[in-house]
């Protein structure tokens, strides 16, 4: 029903509006033509003809705006949002905080005004602070409009800001590497030499008071060239942080520095030392452990690799009662950065256990600091002790005491008397190694 009033209003404005005005020009149009104006003016003289025209009319114009073809002056919204915000004001002599970095504008107005609108609306917000000194102010944020027909609402529209005196301070800059592990695993970064030690920083007295360090980021995986020598990095960028390594806000100059970046490759070449965890089965002992490799060329930071005397090799011979063959992973060592073998292939033959008792060897004590104690043994027997060798017969007949090695670990220990555990120690990784006198006394004394 709603629909058919609607239409009947539309058939009645057409029939004003539009089909009389056009009939009157019609009809004046005709008399300058005589036949085909009696024609016309007999044809529209008719009433079905009149109302046939504002029936199509009306019909063309309810479909065209029901179907929204045609677009009414109607008022519409639209967000710009995270529209950025820029303060004028002297950044020389003064910090600001407490604006807003970005803004949400609403625009409110006509659909045609607000495309043009949003197609010339202004990239970001002024907010002139240039005569403002030192303190807590309230300011308005307010859009420049270009089209008075538009209503517009900022969101924040003010913001509490305080304006500080800017301070400065020097500091100190060291480095960290960014993405070490882009670089070729032979080589190494040797030293690091920056293009200025000290830099200034400036920002509000409680900014500058939080800066702990300021640090030049070098990334790494941006050396022109990763051959051995010197390469330059340029433009790194530098950051201050706070004690708990928070990132502080605070103005750098220079804002970037260069570093020159001394590339090595440092590299050596060492046994492979293969060392039996666990024991084998009750009456077997090791009688050979032959590798595939015995040596690994290694390369890492000249500090890690000149320490080193052997890469050692764990094989668990736990329970074994019969010959095996391993594939073994070698462990990379703290520091080193590649190696020429990873694993290595290890064969280990058995043979019958046999024991033989390995007197007057020295014992010695480890871990105490010798420039405030002194060692004493209780007794003459206290300084020498017996070592029981077991495995194959073969093997254990060739080891001499210089080849063991007894020792008391005094870690821990201070002045006074004591009884300590007897610990050995052997080069031969086939053979077992137990101590016949279990604990010796010693008395420790502080030297004055």
């Amino acid at each position: 029903m709603k629909n058919k009033g609607v239409l009947r209003s539309f058939v009645s404005f057409i029939d004003r509006k539009i089909v009389f005005p056009i009939t009157k020009v019609i009809l004046a149009l005709s008399e300058k033509f005589s036949k085909s104006g009696k024609f016309v003016e007999h044809w529209l003289s008719k009433s079905n003809t009149l109302l046939f025209i504002s029936l199509i009319f009306a019909i063309i114009l309810y479909i065209a705006v029901d179907q929204k073809l045609i677009t009414m002056n109607e008022s519409s919204a639209e967000v710009l949002r995270d529209v950025p915000v820029v303060a004028e004001y002297n950044q020389e002599s003064y910090v600001i905080d407490g604006l807003p970095e970005k803004v949400d504008i609403t625009l409110i107005g006509g659909k045609s005004d607000l495309y043009f609108a949003k197609q010339s609306g202004t990239k970001n917000i002024v907010v002139d602070l240039s005569d403002l000194k030192p303190g807590t102010h309230k300011v308005q944020i307010n859009y420049t409009q270009k089209f008075s027909s538009i209503k517009y609402s900022v969101n924040p529209s003010t913001a509490t800001i305080i304006i500080y005196q800017k301070e400065s301070a020097t500091k100190n800059i060291t480095y960290d590497l960014l993405n070490q592990d882009k670089l070729d695993a032979k080589k190494v970064i040797d030293g690091v030499t920056l293009s200025t030690s000290e830099v200034i920083v400036k920002g509000a007295e409680y900014q500058v008071a939080q800066v702990a360090i300021v640090k030049a980021l070098i990334d790494v995986s941006k050396l022109p060239s990763q051959d051995v020598g010197t390469q330059t990095i340029d433009n790194i960028k530098l950051i201050a942080y706070d004690e708990d390594g928070q990132i502080v806000d605070v103005e750098i100059v220079p804002e970037t520095v260069s570093a020159e970046i001394t590339i090595k490759s440092p590299s050596k070449e060492l046994p492979l030392k293969f060392v039996t965890k666990g024991n084998v089965a009750f009456g077997y002992a090791i009688k050979t452990i032959e590798a595939s490799d015995t040596k690994v060329t290694v390369w890492g930071s000249s500090e890690a690799i000149s320490d080193l005397k052997f890469i050692e090799v764990d094989v668990n011979v736990s329970d074994i009662k019969t010959d095996q063959k391993y594939k073994l992973e070698i462990n990379k060592p703290s520091g080193v950065r590649n190696m020429s073998i990873s694993t290595v292939n290890v064969d280990v033959t058995l043979d019958s256990s046999a024991d033989r008792e390995l007197d007057n060897v020295g014992l010695i004590w480890r871990n105490l600091d010798l420039s405030k104690y002194k060692v004493q043994a209780s007794s003459a027997n206290d300084t020498n002790v017996t070592i029981i060798l077991k495995g194959v017969a073969s093997v254990i007949n060739d080891i001499q005491p210089s080849d063991v090695t007894a020792y008391l670990d005094l870690s821990g220990y201070s002045e006074g008397e004591y009884e300590v555990e007897v610990q050995v120690e052997g080069n031969d990784t086939r053979v077992e190694y137990v101590a016949k006198t279990k604990k010796v006394k010693v008395k420790i004394i502080k030297i004055k």
